[in-house]
């Protein structure tokens, strides 16, 4: 009785089906291996039936296909955004690294300030001392200058000092 309900519908998407009649054929020798009850089944019932098959879950089929098609796109969408994220981060990471650099590289500077900065006090400590040194050359050289200019006026002196013997003429 469903049968001929069916068959008053008329072939609506009967031009969208594939050729199911080819696939709907067992080959030859299954037919033979099957029991000797042999089935007698009207075509246009088992196209009618094919359809209403169809008609019924095709529907819910393509919405859940096309879910899954949103589902793979949103996917994509999500990956790109957590790649984007993750480039982000990366570069915030670097970003940290320079400033550390940065940090690092300010300390280094303060370092090398202070080193001038005892370098020239090194400098003009051994520039001073290099003065004092010669002015203390110049003040021992001029001492022994004197000393000796001493004794040699001592030594006139004593030469003066010392009798001569008078001559005779």
């Amino acid at each position: 009785m469903e049968v001929e309900g069916m068959e008053d519908e008329g072939p609506s998407s009967q031009s969208e089906l594939p050729d199911l009649q080819a696939t709907q054929q067992p080959p030859a020798d299954l037919q033979s291996s099957t029991p000797a009850e042999n089935v007698c089944v009207n075509q246009r019932a088992v196209d009618k039936l094919t359809e209403g098959f169809l008609s019924h879950y095709l529907p819910d089929l393509q919405n859940s296909k096309r879910a899954l098609q949103e589902l793979t796109q949103n996917q994509l969408i999500l990956l790109d955004t957590l790649d984007q994220e993750i480039t982000k981060f990366r570069e915030c990471n670097t970003l940290l690294d320079l400033n550390s650099l940065f940090t690092e590289a300010k300390i280094y500077q303060n370092k090398l300030v202070n080193i001038r900065k005892e370098m020239i006090m090194l400098h003009e400590k051994t520039t001073k001392l290099k003065k004092r040194a010669l002015k203390l050359q110049q003040q021992k050289q001029k001492e022994l200058l004197e000393k000796e200019q001493q004794r040699e006026r001592e030594l006139e002196r004593e030469r003066q000092l010392i009798a001569k013997p008078a001559k005779r003429t």
